[in-house]
């Protein structure tokens, strides 16, 4: 029994033996592939750190050809503060990530970030601002509102038609016993601002009355249509330098216009549409009123404006040194 005890035994350690050998010369095997595996690996990792490499420098160099520097903010001596206007650069990590994912190597998808002006509108001091920058193509409709209430409706009616917004410069005499009209013009996203509340003459008026006139508009803004106003348009244009630095104490630049419709005048429509369109220039606010003349005129003064590819946009918006969309730029 115990022979066979042994030689079982012994066949036993000698199948180990084999099996030990023949599994070294595996495991050479196994581990030459492993070892294979990771020089392709390698290999391949050398290659995409190269085309990052390579892709990283030609967007680079044409980042540079493809800048565009942006404009500071300025004091023009008929214009008087001009707000800046937003440069435009390669986002080149952005431009990485996005032509690493293309299908095309040789397609580079560029993406593009603005860059703000040192100098900015808010940085000039207590100017009045005619407006924009001549190198934006938009404009503005600045509609100041004493009265005149049953042409509002036709000219929402327009604004909604063309998807334009508009700024409503309104007087807070006019807003008290008006908040149902305000408020439905506040809700089809038209910008409201401050008109004084009395529809004064500013600069005949103490720097406390001047003072009051356009505080008191403002606390209805808010406490009315919840607004967080920036722009004071003073009635039929007068004001003194009091009345610019008055108005910058509460917060807000005092806006004037670049073209008036004159409508208070009764002129035709056709003629206000007319002058509109021979004076029209980036960074135009156009003066209106809710009167039969603008009613009739607007939708031709807004055909003008898109026919010459401007964009129509609130004050704030064109008075921002933001660029305005590709489509309307001619950007790439």
């Amino acid at each position: 029994m115990s022979v066979r005890k042994a030689a079982t035994i012994a066949a036993s350690m000698l199948m180990l033996i084999v099996f030990v050998s023949i599994n070294s010369d595996v495991s050479q095997y196994l581990a030459s592939l492993k070892y294979g595996d990771a020089n392709a690996v390698s290999a391949e990792l050398v290659s995409s750190t190269e085309e990052r490499q390579r892709l990283l420098t030609m967007i680079s160099e044409e980042a540079n050809k493809r800048r565009i520097a942006p404009i500071d903010a300025r004091i023009d001596r008929v214009w008087k503060a001009i707000p800046g206007y937003n440069g435009l650069e390669v986002d080149i990590e952005k431009t990485l990530d996005a032509a690493l994912l293309a299908p095309s190597a040789n397609t580079i998808p560029y993406v593009f970030k603005e860059v703000e002006p040192k100098i900015k509108l808010n940085d000039l001091g207590p100017h009045p601002i005619y407006r924009g920058n001549s190198n934006k193509m938009m404009i503005s409709f600045m509609i100041n509102v004493a009265w005149g209430n049953e042409y509002i409706d036709s000219i929402l009616n327009t604004l909604k038609r063309e998807n334009v917004k508009a700024t409503f410069f309104l007087d807070g005499s006019w807003l008290k016993k008006n908040a149902e009209i305000a408020n439905r013009i506040q809700s089809e996203g038209h910008e409201m601002s401050n008109h004084a509340y009395t529809h004064p003459d500013m600069r005949a008026l103490s720097r406390q009355d001047q003072y009051n006139q356009i505080s008191k508009t403002e606390a209805l803004l808010k406490s009315t249509l919840k607004v967080n106003n920036k722009w004071f348009a003073p009635p039929s244009g007068s004001f003194n330098q009091a009345t610019i630095q008055i108005a910058e104490e509460q917060g807000l630049k005092t806006v004037l216009w670049t073209i008036d419709t004159v409508d208070w005048q009764k002129p035709p429509a056709d003629s206000i549409v007319r002058k509109i369109s021979l004076k029209l220039e980036p960074g135009a606010l156009i003066l209106m009123h809710p009167t039969a003349s603008s009613r009739d005129a607007l939708a031709g003064m807004i055909a003008s404006a898109k026919a010459k590819g401007y964009a129509i946009g609130t004050v704030s918006e064109t008075l921002s040194s933001k660029r305005t969309p590709p489509a309307v730029e001619g950007a790439d």
